[in-house]
């Protein structure tokens, strides 16, 4: 049977999940950036290579065999020589499904790490109900002494209320060694990062950890269900973005902007607009309501009504529809009215 949890790859807002990972990273001063591949490699890699933030520098590794979380870092380690980071450097380590995690939470993390002078710390949430989630045991001084995995949660660790994420920040110098440390999990035969904490414990060494302050952050896609939560948050977040910026939207809750858009101040969405992939609406552009626009370009003070444009351009002060059709190559000039029903473009030829 296929399965159907969310890859790295899968699309929140018109972009693959793993970028924006990364474009939170791009907001941070990141020396490198490590990605590690394993299940359709070359398509992953592709996908990065053309679309990731030009501001990282980023090195693809191969895990050839999934053998967990722990031997996944110890393989990007590999990209990490001794001369490219100090004994003191920091690396974070972050999962390519966990799209809505903020900059500032980043960059938090690692100040809390280097502020502590913890060989570890471990980004935390707590919640009001932790089934299903790894829980954080605490000994003296409050300190983390290990991180109990969901499916080995017993009635004494039933109570925890803060639950692991899957976002670490670890000193370079101890994280070679604690991962030879690292046993398979009987049940799995996998390495688990999630055991390095109580390697690290046990040798003496400092464990921190950062709780965040808005779980969502950390919130994992595992499944489709969790995929539509995703994506709903960062929809809610672009849409608060651009009303930030001077677009006026009538119901942003029905409004539907993919992460790759452009739009300039004084543009008005009314109910029911997806504007999807890469487009651009200039300035005092109104759209709608319930208008499809798909990578295409619509000019400043055009206006669409209850149309369906697709890589197609509009120029400024245009007017279309409603129940138009603009299809590939469709190019409306400056100033002109596409009168309702029309259909124009490469797979819509016009109508007499």
């Amino acid at each position: 049977m296929r399965s159907s949890r969310p890859k790295p790859l899968h699309r929140l807002c018109g972009r693959p999940m793993i970028l924006h990972v990364l474009d939170a990273l791009a907001e941070l001063p990141v020396h490198k950036v490590v990605v590690v591949v394993g299940h359709r490699g070359d398509w992953v890699t592709k996908t990065l290579v053309d679309h990731a933030p030009r501001s990282l520098a980023i090195e693809f590794v191969e895990q050839s065999t999934q053998l967990g979380t722990g031997d996944a870092l110890a393989v990007g380690l590999t990209a990490l020589p001794d001369g490219l980071v100090d004994a003191d450097g920091d690396v974070v380590v972050l999962p390519g499904d966990t799209p809505l995690v903020r900059p500032p939470t980043l960059a938090a993390l690692v100040r809390h790490h280097r502020t502590s002078g913890a060989a570890a710390t471990l980004l935390t949430a707590v919640l009001p109900d932790p089934t299903g989630y790894d829980r954080v045991v605490r000994g003296k001084d409050d300190a983390v002494v290990r991180v109990v995995e969901a499916a080995d949660v017993r009635e004494d660790d039933a109570f925890v209320d803060e639950v692991a994420t899957t976002i670490h920040c670890f000193r370079h110098a101890v994280l070679a060694p604690a991962l030879r440390r690292l046993r398979p999990v009987v049940r799995t035969g996998e390495h688990c990062l999630t055991g390095i904490y109580a390697v690290l414990h046990d040798a003496g060494y400092g464990v921190e950890s950062l709780v965040v302050g808005d779980p969502m952050e950390a919130a994992g896609v595992n499944d489709r269900a969790q995929l539509a939560v995703a994506d709903a948050e960062l929809r809610d977040r672009i849409n608060e973005r651009w009303m930030r910026r001077g677009v006026t939207m009538w119901d942003p809750e029905n409004t539907y902007i993919d992460a790759n858009a452009s739009l300039e101040a004084d543009v008005v969405l009314l109910p029911g607009v997806v504007i999807q992939g890469e487009c651009t609406l200039g300035a005092g552009a109104e759209i709608g309501p319930d208008c499809h626009i798909v990578d295409s370009a619509v000019g400043a003070g055009a206006k669409v009504t209850k149309s369906t444009v697709v890589r197609a351009e509009i120029g400024d002060d245009a007017r279309v529809g409603p129940f138009a059709v603009l299809g590939p190559g469709a190019h409306v000039g400056e100033g002109v009215v596409v009168a309702p029903f029309s259909q124009l473009g490469a797979d819509f030829p016009a109508l007499d």
